[in-house]
């Protein structure tokens, strides 16, 4: 008897859940498919100023001439002084936040990457790419991975303008979707980023879109509203930029 009457609440749960399933217009599917996060770059560029500003509250200026990185994520910086020419080695401890540009060279190769595939002519701006303004890392402590241990790196925010919640940083090491080549032409589809490092709270935490569904809750179940509207058995992760905006927004009112 028991038995039967679990069986039946777990179908009616499922009917529940399948009942609550939100179907989106093309137009809604377009809108919610737009990548809002900044271009992630790894490369500084070596002839425009760099700031770096310590948590003691000194600001110090210079050309970027290296970055030592674990796993990608920056842990030490050198700047070179313009007049002095003498180099300024920092470790992330020391770092509260750095404003640097991204290397031309980058910056080349990911137009490249853009005009590549298909999916990018509707989803990104071409000028996240070509972007001329200066990047902002910020230290953060983190396990790369969710595996390593602790540590303290500089990591790029790529949601600048809508971070007040919920942060998201750049993962170099994030691998992308596969599409479809047909000869020489552009790729079809595919292209879409596996991973980011989301920060909510006190908690930051690599993210992989085989996990989103599983910290969906923790990302966006304290605003009932939102989660009328964007149920997660109704989005993907390719939403995951448009998610964390609606998010913010609806959550600042």
């Amino acid at each position: 008897m028991k038995l039967k009457f679990l069986l039946l609440a777990l179908s009616l749960a499922g009917t529940v859940s399948f009942a609550q399933k939100v179907k989106y217009s093309k137009e809604e599917v377009k809108k919610m498919e737009q990548y809002l996060f900044n271009e992630g770059f790894n490369t500084p560029s070596t002839r425009k100023t760099s700031t770096v500003i310590l948590k003691d509250g000194s600001s110090h200026k210079g050309f970027c001439s290296k970055t030592d990185t674990k796993k990608g994520q920056i842990f030490e910086v050198t700047l070179k002084d313009s007049l002095t020419k003498k180099n300024e080695v920092f470790d992330a401890e020391q770092i509260a936040e750095m404003y640097i540009y991204p290397s031309n060279a980058e910056k080349i190769l990911k137009v490249g990457k853009y005009m590549g595939n298909v999916r990018n002519y509707g989803a990104k701006k071409l000028t996240k790419t070509t972007n001329s303004d200066r990047i902002y890392f910020i230290n953060q402590t983190v396990s790369l991975k969710n595996k390593k241990d602790d540590k303290e790196f500089l990591m790029q925010v790529i949601n600048p303008g809508f971070d007040d919640i919920i942060s998201v940083y750049h993962d170099p090491r994030a691998k992308e979707t596969g599409g479809v080549s047909l000869g020489y032409g552009p790729q079809l589809g595919g292209g879409v980023i596996k991973s980011y490092y989301v920060k909510k709270g006190n908690k930051v935490m690599w993210l992989h879109k085989d996990d989103f569904e599983d910290n969906y809750d923790f990302l966006f179940g304290d605003n009932a509203e939102f989660m009328k509207k964007y149920p997660k058995n109704s989005v993907e992760w390719d939403y995951f930029s448009f998610l964390i905006n609606e998010y913010t927004n609806m959550s600042n009112g």
